[in-house]
């Protein structure tokens, strides 16, 4: 699909901190998918971003896998994983049989890993950004060979979701591997981190336009730019816009809005 042909859809992050029950992230991906939300995300965290940093928090993937189980339209995925935590064959094997659980709704978010206390605290080599990323170059081998060899296979071919901005490395990566792109970017800094991945998408032969353009959605106006945010970011070409929601009362507003916009588009 190009990008004349892609429909706007809409993201939620449902970030798994401070929720002290399980139960307030399961009625929160419940009521994204009543509201006709398009994808729900979490992150690959194991401490909160923000807020009090030793917090309630829970795990990525466990709760991808209840995620699988808990509804029945909505795609789903981590926004992004950790390349770092996870050896890339295990996490092939992850994906496809959460894939297989919700019968072919699975993104898979991926990117380089950031946040030293996680690597620290979980005994992982935090290393360098540079490591990082050559780090996640050598895992798409691997983790694409082992989906091709797992049996079952996956139900489709698995979406990749990266993550990042990088403009010699990730974006690289993205040209190479990439369905989805999220540059964590903003309406102004979008369009030359845009330029760059086009041109790496030349320097390896593919068509820019079958890569989705995803970025966050921000309300800077008191309640007036959400709108605003989206239609300039869909008038540069984005076409999945995710708003992060924090526990434990997972506020959909935002996204409600979102939906009602995109519907009325």
């Amino acid at each position: 699909m190009t990008s004349a042909d892609r429909p706007v859809r809409i993201g939620v992050q449902l970030q798994p901190q401070h929720a002290p029950q399980y139960g307030h992230i399961r009625d929160a991906v419940r009521r994204c998918e009543d509201l006709g939300v398009d994808i729900a995300f979490t992150w690959d965290h194991f401490f909160p971003l923000y807020g009090d940093p030793d917090g309630a928090h829970f795990e990525c993937w466990t709760v991808l896998a209840a995620w699988a189980e808990q509804t029945s339209r909505i795609e789903f995925g981590a926004l992004v994983t950790c390349n770092s935590y996870r050896n890339p064959e295990l996490l092939a094997d992850m994906a496809r049989t959460v894939d297989h659980i919700s019968d072919g709704r699975l993104i898979l978010g991926i990117g380089a890993g950031w946040k030293q206390r996680d690597y620290d605290e979980y005994g992982y080599q935090f290393g360098t950004a540079g490591s990082r990323l050559d780090d996640l170059a050598a895992a798409f081998p691997r983790l694409t060979s082992r989906l091709a060899k797992l049996n079952p296979p996956p139900t489709r071919d698995i979406p990749i979701l990266i993550g990042g901005k990088g403009p010699r490395k990730t974006l690289r990566l993205v040209a190479e591997y990439g369905d989805i792109w999220h540059g964590f970017t903003t309406v102004d800094t979008y369009p030359q981190a845009a330029a760059v991945l086009d041109e790496h998408c030349a320097a390896v032969g593919r068509d820019p336009s079958t890569i989705e353009r995803s970025a966050g959605v921000q309300d800077n106006a008191g309640g007036d730019g959400l709108i605003a945010d989206a239609e300039g970011l869909t008038a540069l070409g984005v076409t999945l816009l995710t708003v992060g929601v924090n526990g434990p009362d997972y506020d959909l507003t935002a996204a409600e809005a979102l939906c009602r916009w995109r519907d009325a588009r």
